[in-house]
């Protein structure tokens, strides 16, 4: 199965898994193909709301360009969401970032690994933790 396959599969994956934690969940038909801004997942309890890119790969790390991140930006301030990074890496589990803590490249656009997931990105069960205080 192509690239594309595997996104699908992490995306459906990570949509179960909101659901799972009585989280609302929505995946974007239109990510990708269309011009205006969106994101892969939108996720939300009623209190908050994360607007998800998710990537699932097999090496070590995943370049977003510049524009791409400025798309999950511009879609998640007009919807009231975190912009957020979902990776997915091979054998070692989910990683979120949020994108308003990522430093770009000299050039403008971003490089993602797993040292930086390890160090900056937070786990599920501490994502969706995230729910849950805001619920009290």
């Amino acid at each position: 199965m192509g690239s594309k396959g595997k996104g699908t599969r992490a995306e459906r994956e990570l949509f179960h898994m909101f659901w799972e934690n009585n989280i609302a969940c929505i995946r974007s038909a239109g990510s990708g193909s269309t011009t205006r801004p969106s994101s892969d997942l939108l996720a939300g309890n009623g209190e908050k709301a994360f607007a998800i890119e998710c990537k699932s790969i097999k090496g070590k790390s995943k370049h977003f360009s510049k524009e791409e991140i400025e798309q999950l930006l511009i879609f998640s301030n007009l919807f009231g969401a975190e912009p957020i990074i979902g990776m997915r890496f091979d054998s070692k589990g989910w990683h979120f970032l949020n994108v308003n803590e990522l430093t770009s490249n000299k050039n403008g656009n971003y490089t993602i690994n797993f040292n930086l997931c390890q160090k900056q990105g937070i786990s599920f069960k501490e994502l969706i933790k995230e729910y849950k205080q805001t619920k009290l």
